[in-house]
């Protein structure tokens, strides 16, 4: 099985070479292999979607939606390894799909996982992670960071875990939210141009990079930047691209001071990094959308309700709220209610509990 996963701080940092804060959850996808016989064919089904994809080894093909991460695992395998053959596998998820909970990463995690272990294929957690990661670089197109793909495999029952993504280096913290519970609520929406604006983040991102570097030639990436760099090029640097790199300057921040607030169990100033995270994603690095953005602001307005932002790519997807759990049930369905008058469709509220990383099923 295969998690979903949240990332509590650290959006749009980890293809900065940036800290991140994610976990592991509950949700996740579970899957059946049996190897087939065949030297080459295979059989993907999604019991949840009712599809099937027929895959052939020698002749994987670009495609549309779910099958091009399992065409792009399959072809990053077959580079890594001469001994995967022909293989039948089901599989089936309660994972939100566009939630921003990253099925796409437990897809190719999953799906790399069983067949590392099917065919005895001999590869380490952090050569799955890299090339389930390398998999939405070549064949879906999406230039993700590695966050995603490390949380699924590397996450741990009630900890997150502080990741550097410019090393790997990681360890792990205890999730201890005292009274407060997160809260995701889905706003059933995606935004086509998601996958493109996100790829032009990561350009203009690079394109700040370049620009800092002609000042100061040390900078190898926004991890190493500071505000007063940015405030050094106000000439020369464009408006566009300065917010961008002080956003996620900001977020790297933050993520550091969450460890303090929950070392300290200071929730209420956990729940002022979420709500400031949210702005800067919104107003900076401009990924939010009215949905989400109704979703935030309306949660902020609630008694109980310490902190929320947008999480995910952006442009859809869900919001994530720090909330008393005594709160949680009344929050929920607040705001499920004024989702619905203002926007006419339903809300998807999901309470998250922090669960271990890609497993064998007991």
């Amino acid at each position: 099985m295969a998690p979903g996963r949240i990332n509590l701080l650290g959006e749009h940092t980890d293809y900065n070479e940036g800290l991140v804060l994610p976990a592991a959850i509950g949700q996740q996808m579970v899957f059946t292999f049996d190897r087939n016989g065949s030297p080459d064919q295979c059989r993907i089904t999604s019991t949840s979607l009712g599809k099937t994809l027929q895959a052939d080894l020698g002749h994987l093909q670009p495609s549309s939606g779910w099958e091009n991460y399992i065409s792009g695992v399959l072809r990053e395998l077959l580079k890594r390894s001469g001994k995967l053959e022909g293989f039948d596998v089901d599989f089936k998820s309660d994972i939100p799909v566009g939630a921003g909970l990253s099925s796409s990463a437990a897809l190719e995690c999953g799906l790399a996982f069983g067949l590392n272990i099917l065919f005895e294929l001999g590869l380490s957690p952090l050569e799955l992670i890299r090339l389930s990661q390398e998999a939405e670089h070549n064949f879906v197109g999406t230039q993700c960071g590695i966050m995603d793909q490390f949380a699924c495999v590397m996450g741990r029952k009630n900890h997150f875990i502080l990741l550097d993504c410019r090393d790997l280096q990681h360890r792990y913290i205890p999730a201890n939210l005292g009274n407060c519970s997160l809260l995701l609520m889905g706003s059933g929406i995606k935004h086509a141009l998601a996958e493109s604006a996100y790829n032009d983040r990561r350009a203009e991102c690079q394109r700040g990079v370049a620009l800092l570097r002609e000042t100061f030639p040390e900078i190898r990436s926004l991890r190493d930047a500071t505000g007063e760099h940015l405030n050094a090029l106000t000439d020369s640097i464009p408006n566009t691209i300065k917010k961008r790199c002080l956003y996620v300057i900001e977020e790297n921040a933050r993520v550091l001071q969450a460890l303090q607030t929950l070392e300290h169990g200071d929730m209420e100033g956990l729940g002022a990094l979420l709500s400031q995270s949210h702005r800067g994603l919104r107003d900076d690095y401009q990924v939010s959308c009215p949905e989400v953005d109704f979703l935030v602001d309306t949660a902020l307005s609630f008694p109980g309700v310490l902190g929320a932002r947008i999480m995910g790519g952006g442009f859809g997807g869900c919001s994530l709220n720090l909330v008393r759990s005594e709160a949680v049930e009344w929050v929920q369905t607040a705001l499920c209610k004024a989702y619905r008058e203002s926007f006419g469709r339903e809300a998807e509220p999901l309470e998250v509990r922090i669960s271990d990383g890609v497993r064998v099923c007991s």
